[in-house]
């Protein structure tokens, strides 16, 4: 098979039933296949959206009635008309009509965006079914290619989840693929900026962040890499938004004198390598790469002419990634940017070229066993596969970064969990600390940390550009959100495990009216309520966000007050605060205090909120198994580490309550933390006074 061949698992007979042209197949109790075909053959092949359809056999009655094909499981009736394929679902004995009420799934791209953007359909929705239509998309062959559908086919798929969207969500990926686990380094603070750096520049910013004690892993360098203005005149663009060297695979060495020591110098600083892309003018005469490039597809290099970009073409596709990038890799590039910004057509018809970037580009990337990353937009239903999502080039403005918390959640709608946004938002502006302080605490609690903006203007992210006290609560958060590693990293292990979205709307979890009305904030982690402030202090310098806390206990994770939920609240926060809220039995690891961006969790600090809870911390080497419950006036965590679990020791403090004592194996310290060895062991706290805040003061 081809490095970049796939195979599909065919439904099982016993779930197929067959009527003149219409072939249906039960894939789950929820979810039903309703196929097309006047020529009677039927699709087993994946598509580019659906890669399994055989991981269920769920039992099924079949009956027709007025033109309609009945199919019963013991879950949903669907009612499918078989001349229109209209549907119709019974649903806890109500009768529902798809699509009422969608709850939306995500967009394309945020480029140019000032805070409006058109949401695409997704698969959930208030009515409890959705349709989704894949008869557009070609088929996949075990080669790799893609192969068109016979015309006039239909290809629907009918989801009849009701308000179950996490159960629903883990069935959509068994039928379309899971999301893939991160490498550990996209979850910490990338540095990213559209600007020649020369490479002793870049280096000597990072030795910058160093000294001020700001954590980066990721490392991001624009399209100006490589050769963009000493082009040929023939290549000159007419289009003044896009350079004639927008496309381009030699470096720059003006810039790069020596690239190979330039990403030497930023692995010895820790730092993961990420390249920027724009592929639309294939490879042209004057790129290194060029002879090579033209031999492997059929061109005389003397000729000079174009390899034309054309990733359908096995001959360019291999040649693509072996002669322009695997060179790259092998020097120290870890994954790359796709900035695809050119349009929908490719030289198959109907096939996206974004996607067979996507599709390709993470294939290759996962050869050899490798965690596979890129970065690139959106290319549809499916893209879920392909993570990070880069949400393009928004404007500096209070309304873009209102947008993106519901715009960043409602994408766990269509699988969508790892949307990466500009932070701090990329061009025009004012520079703003208010707005960039407010933008980067989002980013801190949001799937992707990566700070970005255009090369003109001021408009970079450097804390030190917006003022003493902006720099002061930045820096701080930055920081924070490099200790969260332990549980970003254990977040990334849960969606692509248990298909859970890091940040997924909050009536995922409260199937209640507040919960479809609170659109600007989001559970984040599976521990934590978030809600970003997006809107501009008044005189009195604190913000006031709108937030409902579900009932139960809360305890705000910067001041440690509690409330009780069940109810709106308006917070007040000081710029240097939002309101995040850990659950009752939240148990969240975070790296310990420390200088420098290492990514090991050989210690650990646990924070611990009172109540009843489980938690698993992932890591690669063996996460910890942790479990609090009350027993009478005593919070008691049980803490189990894995075999081969790396972390030596572990620092616990616990909220929710006063604590007169902390103490482990018979030993007592005072207040409400204690550091002990990672080994199995019960450390209880005893409550001294529950302080809970009132209605009436919340309010």
């Amino acid at each position: 098979m081809s490095r970049f061949g796939i195979t599909c698992e065919q439904t099982a007979e016993e779930c197929v039933y067959k009527t003149g042209s219409l072939r249906f197949s039960v894939l789950s109790d929820r979810i039903l296949r309703v196929e097309k075909s006047v020529s009677g053959v039927f699709v087993d092949a994946p598509s580019q959206t659906v890669f399994c359809r055989n991981f269920a056999k769920p039992a099924f009655e079949v009956s027709k009635k007025d033109g309609k094909v009945i199919i019963s499981t013991q879950r949903a009736i669907f009612e499918v008309d078989e001349k229109t394929l209209a549907v119709e679902c019974v649903l806890d004995g109500k009768r529902v009509k798809p699509d009422r009420g969608n709850l939306g799934g995500t967009a394309r791209t945020l480029d140019m965006t000032a805070g409006c953007v058109a949401i695409g359909k997704g698969i959930m929705a208030k009515s409890g079914v959705s349709v989704f239509d894949d008869s557009a998309t070609c088929l996949l062959s075990e080669d790799g290619g893609l192969v068109a559908r016979e015309k006039g086919t239909r290809d629907i798929y009918v989801f009849a989840f009701g308000h179950d969207y996490a159960g629903g969500l883990k069935e959509f990926f068994a039928l379309t693929g899971k999301v893939p686990m991160l490498p550990k380094y996209a979850l910490g603070n990338w540095w990213s900026r559209y600007h020649a750096y020369t490479q002793d520049e870049y280096t000597e910013l990072m030795d910058r962040f160093a000294e001020e004690k700001i954590p980066f892993t990721v490392a991001t360098v624009d399209m100006d890499w490589h050769i963009v203005d000493d082009v040929p005149s023939e290549f000159k663009s007419k289009n003044p938004t896009q350079c004639a060297g927008w496309t381009g695979y030699t470096f720059n060495k003006k810039l790069f004198p020596d690239y190979k020591r330039f990403f030497k110098d930023l692995k010895a600083r820790g730092l993961a390598i990420t390249l920027n892309l724009h592929p639309r003018d294939g490879v042209r005469y004057y790129e290194e790469q060029y002879p090579d490039m033209a031999r492997a597809v059929g061109i005389d290099p003397a000729t000079k002419k174009t390899v034309a970009f054309d990733l359908t073409d096995p001959k360019f596709r291999d040649a693509y990634f072996d002669i322009l990038h695997h060179p790259y890799e092998e020097a120290g590039v870890d994954f790359w940017w796709i900035d695809w910004q050119q349009g929908t057509k490719s030289a198959m018809k109907g096939v996206d070229p974004l996607w067979l970037l996507n599709h390709y580009h993470f294939a290759d990337a996962g050869r050899g066993g490798r965690t596979a990353l890129i970065l690139s937009r959106y290319a549809g239903v499916g893209s879920h596969r392909y993570p990070l999502g880069f949400s393009g080039d928004t404007i500096v403005c209070w309304k873009s970064l209102q947008l993106q918390p519901r715009f960043t959640s409602t994408a766990a709608n269509v699988g969508y969990t790892w949307w990466s946004h500009d932070i701090g938002g990329h061009m025009f502006g004012k520079g703003d600390p208010e707005l960039y302080v407010r933008w980067l605490q989002f980013g801190v609690f949001s799937p992707v940390n990566r700070l970005h903006s255009t090369k003109r203007g001021k408009y970079s992210k450097e804390p030190w550009l917006y003022g003493e006290q902006a720099e002061k609560i930045a820096d701080d958060f930055l920081r924070l959100r490099h200790r969260l590693l332990p549980f970003l990293y254990t977040a990334a292990a849960d969606t692509a495990k248990n298909g859970v979205p890091i940040c997924k709307p909050m009536y995922y979890d409260y199937d209640v009216l507040f919960a479809y009305d609170a659109r600007n904030q989001y559970i984040f982690g599976s521990q934590l309520i978030v809600a970003p402030v997006i809107t501009k202090a008044g005189r009195s310098g604190k913000s006031r966000t709108k937030v409902w806390l579900p009932a139960g206990r809360w305890t705000n994770f910067f001041t440690g007050e509690t409330q009780e939920g069940n109810r709106i609240i308006f917070a007040a926060d000081d710029l240097d605060t939002i309101p995040v809220f850990a659950k009752e039995g939240a148990i969240i690891p975070m790296l310990p205090e420390r200088d420098g961006n290492s990514m090991q969790f050989d210690e650990l600090e646990v924070r611990v909120y009172r109540g009843d809870g489980e938690y698993e911390s992932f890591d690669d080497a063996g996460g910890i198994r942790f479990a609090v419950r009350t027993e009478g006036d005593e919070v008691v965590l049980s803490v189990t580490p894995e075999e081969g679990c790396v972390t030596r020791k572990l620092g616990v403090r616990f909220f929710g309550a006063e604590y007169s004592s902390v103490s482990c194996k018979g030993k007592e310290v005072e207040g409400n933390s204690v550091t002990v060895p990672c080994t199995a062991c019960e450390i209880r706290a005893k409550v001294r006074s529950v302080d809970v805040k009132a209605p009436a003061e919340a309010q």
